[in-house]
């Protein structure tokens, strides 16, 4: 988790929420263009291969909301 940063953070609890892009983006006042250039780059970071996978990655770390 420290590799990501404070907005990856951010999108990644909302993301393990099961909040999709669109909502992402609109609860954290973003385009969903960028949203998924986060969730790309989480993944990468994360070095998991899908949403499922970073879903509980952060759960496992306390990001849930």
């Amino acid at each position: 988790m420290e590799r990501l940063t404070p907005r990856e953070t951010d999108v990644l609890g909302l993301l393990a929420g099961g909040a999709s892009n669109a909502e992402i983006a609109t609860g954290l006042g973003m385009r969903e263009s960028t949203v998924q250039a986060h969730v790309s780059r989480i993944l990468a970071a994360l070095e998991v291969d899908n949403r499922v996978q970073a879903a509980l990655c952060a759960k496992d770390a306390g990001l849930t909301r």
